[in-house]
């Protein structure tokens, strides 16, 4: 399955009291390879956007006053999107606000995201795995040493790269078991790398213990046995 990391910016919190999105960003990947088939758009949302929102991602209303309203990008948006399992940060959030500007289509043929795709909160997983602990993007990319030095406002398809990267950290960091020829290719590609912060501390190497070496050969020694083969890893 597709995977697409995605993010919105709004113009406030609250869609049923008027809040409306202005910018969708998302990457995709597929087999824990990002794709670089992107997916960004700016939006009018047909009312002002509140200072208080401007100070979060900086986006104005002489800078959105020339974009295309929400109805004019809904088919290429839900077309790029459907299939996909969607990975969002505070999933409620996004796909409340994208269910809500579907609605206000004039024929809302596509119904409600939730239809077309698998929705993964990955806010739950990191509240999951790291239970009572701060898990905002930033305190993840902390703690998971994910360089996100250039936020310095939040917006849609930044923060989407950035939980691309989190994601694959928090999931287990490596894009696959077995590198053939073209996943070697692939491997090498940096735009696939996650961001790793330069002052991440050097991993610690710990060496079994003498006791642990001879249980671990006399494990060995019984599947030998049992097999009628010889184990050696």
């Amino acid at each position: 399955m597709r995977q697409i990391i995605l993010d919105t910016e709004t113009t406030g919190f609250e869609p049923h009291n008027g809040d409306r999105i202005i910018e969708i960003g998302a990457v995709e990947m597929v087999k824990r390879r990002l794709t670089n088939s992107n997916y960004h758009q700016y939006i009018f949302p047909e009312r002002s956007v509140p200072q208080e929102a401007i100070e979060v991602h900086g986006i104005t209303d002489e800078f959105l006053k020339d974009k295309p309203v929400f109805a004019k990008v809904a088919d290429a948006f839900m077309e790029y999107v459907a299939g996909a399992e969607l990975i969002i940060h505070n999933a409620p959030f996004d796909v409340g606000f994208i269910n809500h500007e579907l609605s206000l289509l004039p024929d809302n043929k596509w119904g409600k995201i939730e239809d077309h795709c698998v929705i993964t909160d990955s806010l739950k997983m990191a509240r999951k795995t790291y239970p009572g602990q701060r898990n905002s993007l930033d305190a993840l990319c902390k703690r998971l040493y994910i360089d996100n030095s250039n936020r310095t406002l939040h917006g849609a398809l930044l923060d989407s790269e950035i939980l691309a990267d989190v994601y694959l950290a928090m999931t287990g960091g490596q894009t696959a078991l077995t590198l053939n020829a073209d996943s070697q290719e692939n491997a090498n590609n940096e735009d696939i790398q996650v961001r790793i912060r330069s002052d991440r501390p050097p991993l610690k190497i710990i060496k079994a213990s003498d006791a642990e070496i001879l249980l671990h050969e006399k494990k060995l020694a019984e599947i030998s046995k049992k097999s009628d083969e010889t184990i050696v890893w």
